[in-house]
């Protein structure tokens, strides 16, 4: 398993917690910056599973 995986998807949960955390105290801002987080760990979760498959793991 590349280590982009395993980042990405801990700054997809850091994301989802902070995007939680900005609605649940009415954060537009916080709630805005999980939603990027968590997006930012989505591509690098997809790029980590691309080089998997290309290195045939």
């Amino acid at each position: 398993m590349d280590k982009d995986r395993v980042v990405g998807s801990a700054k997809e949960i850091k994301g989802t917690v902070k995007q939680v955390v900005g609605k649940a105290v009415g954060d537009t801002k916080l709630q805005s910056e999980g939603k990027a987080k968590k997006l930012e760990g989505k591509v690098q979760n997809a790029i980590g599973g691309l080089k998997d498959t290309l290195q045939g793991k």
